[in-house]
């Protein structure tokens, strides 16, 4: 029995492969300390107005350290807006951050930073 000639072209290559050894074949490497894409990062945060003023919690239940800092923006033209100075939420820490506006809130959000 003949075998077809696609059949065959495959067969040899799939041989020839087989026939490699190990440290020819490409693998994945990892390299130990660098944070690869998959692992999970960011903590987990939420915010209030009450008034003029923005409170934020953000809690990390993740083994890397969070960086993170409080945004207002202000309603009025003449308010200032305002970027909060970063804070280090550590594994398993909750941080508070706060803000304020001298009259109406209009935004506010919290920026993540990967520290070190």
């Amino acid at each position: 029995m003949r075998l077809p000639r696609s059949l065959a072209s495959v067969t040899v290559a799939f041989a020839l492969v087989l026939s490699l050894p190990y440290e020819a074949m490409p693998h994945a490497r990892v390299h130990a300390g660098q944070p690869t894409a998959s692992e999970p990062f960011g903590s987990t945060c939420r915010a209030g107005v009450t008034g003029s003023r923005v409170t934020a919690y953000c809690h990390n239940p993740y083994p890397g350290t969070d960086r993170v800092s409080l945004h207002v923006e202000c309603a009025r033209w003449w308010d200032l807006d305002s970027d909060g100075p970063p804070v280090d939420a550590g594994p398993a820490q909750t941080v508070r951050l706060t803000g304020r506006c001298w009259k109406e809130v209009r935004s506010a959000w919290i920026s993540h930073e990967r520290a070190g």
